[in-house]
């Protein structure tokens, strides 16, 4: 019974939330059981163009280090924002929730290349906080019991408990860049003089994750034009401005 209401609660997260926050753990809990090294899963241009470690582009992505504060921490983190941000502003829009972290996840990558980043999971999560915090400018915080802040200052918030932890800051600036560079394509660009949204879906991403609802118990009635009851048309044969040549 308790397995079966757990299961329950976990299907009633939403997939892309549901997803990611799934192969985080499993990722972090196969680290954890030796079946996996991190060795194995961080990023290294080198090994992806050279011996085509091709899966490195995904697991730099899920991994934030052995179980520990750390680890809970942004779990928690990616887990709460991803949720609100799929149930609020991406509600019913799964195709552009995808599209933002495909987005994000390539100008990391990107990044990565050049500058010294060998896990993104933490930049991605801070990326998500950041574009919800924009879109949400009016809730009140409170970190800890410690302080209260707008919700636009949580980012700055974590970038400056990351330099109390002894964590480099380049990762959270990275997240708070490029999620500042989704919330200006994507909320600030469009709405303004000539702008126009330049991350557009793909069809086949809005047919794959938000086909359109339909009623599986409605059936189409068959069109009968100008049918009326009993059969028989009782709609006058002519215009009734072209009776008899008067307007009626």
């Amino acid at each position: 019974m308790a397995y079966q209401t757990l299961l329950q609660e976990y299907m009633l997260i939403p997939p892309v939330t549901r997803a990611y926050t799934t192969a985080c753990v499993v990722t972090t809990l196969a680290v954890q059981l030796d079946l996996v090294s991190p060795f194995q899963l961080y990023f290294n241009p080198n090994l992806i163009l050279r011996k085509y470690q091709l899966w490195r582009l995904l697991t730099t992505f899920l991994f934030f280090g052995n179980l520990g504060f750390n680890f809970f921490f942004n779990v928690i983190f990616t887990y709460r924002y991803c949720r609100m941000l799929e149930e609020g502003s991406f509600r019913s829009r799964t195709a552009d929730f995808v599209v933002m972290f495909i987005f994000g996840g390539l100008l990391m990558i990107i990044c990565a290349f050049f500058v010294n980043l060998l896990f993104l999971g933490q930049a991605f999560t801070i990326m998500i906080v950041y574009v919800w915090s924009r879109r949400n400018v009016f809730v009140r915080m409170n970190f800890f019991g410690l302080m209260n802040f707008q919700a636009p200052y949580l980012p700055w918030v974590l970038l400056g408990f990351s330099v109390l932890l002894g964590n480099a800051i380049s990762v959270d600036l990275v997240g708070m860049a490029i999620g500042h560079i989704y919330f200006f394509l994507e909320d600030v660009l469009p709405r303004q003089r000539n702008g126009e949204r330049l991350l557009k879906t793909p069809n086949f991403l809005k047919k794959l994750f938000d086909p359109r609802p339909e009623e599986p118990e409605y059936v189409h009635l068959p069109e009968l034009d100008n049918v009326r009851p009993g059969g028989y048309e009782w709609r006058h044969p002519y215009p009734r401005e072209e009776q008899n040549g008067q307007v009626q």
